[in-house]
Order: C-alpha cells, then sequence, then structure tokens
C-alpha cells in the first residue's frame, strides 16, 4: 500500500486482506478454490484419485501459510503469491466475481456481493 494512500484505500485494503486470508484458510463460505488443468497434469497420476486429493492438499497448505512482503503485496490485499513445489514455480490469485460468478464484484468488502475464487496454477500457465 503506498504511504499516501487515502484512509478509505487503507480501511479497504485491510478489510480484503483479512477476507483473503479467510479465503485462503478455507473458513470463507463465499469461495471456492480452483486448481488448472496443467498444475493437476503437472503433479499427478491421472489415474489416481488419492494423488489427486495429496497434490490438492500440499498446495493449498503452501498457500495457506504463504509470508508475504511488499514486493507481493502492493496494494496490502494479500491477493496473490508465488511458491515453488517440487521445483515448479506457481502462481496462486484471488479474484472477486458477484454472487452468480458471472461478472466482478462490485465491492469485494462485502460478502453479499462477493464471491472469492482462489486459483492455484503454475507460473507457465500465467
Amino acid at each position: 500500500m503506498p504511504a499516501d494512500a487515502a484512509p478509505d484505500d487503507v480501511q479497504r485494503a485491510c478489510e480484503c486482506a483479512r477476507l483473503n486470508d479467510l479465503c485462503r484458510s478455507g473458513q470463507l463460505r463465499e469461495a471456492r478454490t480452483v486448481f488448472t488443468r496443467g498444475c493437476i497434469d503437472a503433479f499427478c497420476d491421472p489415474e489416481d484419485q488419492l494423488s489427486l486429493f495429496a497434490v490438492q492438499a500440499a498446495l493449498a497448505a503452501k498457500v495457506r501459510t504463504h509470508e508475504f512482503s511488499g514486493d507481493d503485496d502492493p496494494h496490502g490485499e494479500r491477493d496473490f503469491g508465488v511458491f515453488e513445489h517440487q521445483r515448479q514455480k506457481l502462481f496462486w490469485k484471488i479474484d472477486y466475481y458477484d454472487p452468480t460468478l458471472s461478472f466482478g464484484s462490485e465491492d469485494p468488502t462485502d460478502l453479499s456481493k462477493t464471491h472469492r475464487v482462489l486459483t492455484i496454477l503454475l507460473a507457465s500457465e500465467y
């Protein structure tokens, strides 16, 4: 967050960060996590459903415990991160949609107007 940010912008970013932390931890009902096809293909045996669940759990755990720096969180919303898994670089990103998941949310701080989608993907897919 820039040092000269308006108080309303700081308050909005802090509320988004709080809600995004809940999303990353799996505690937000108005959220879902998705894994890209490339991400799943890179780490899973397509014939082994157990490996799919294990990989999803391992990747989600890394997102949950992500530590932020100013470089990867310039707006203070904690909505993006970079990490490695099995020597592969991955990104995760939280996007804000309306409750029908058709359009962007008009107010990401209002849970009645927002559904969060956490996407985990290979950096090469970005």
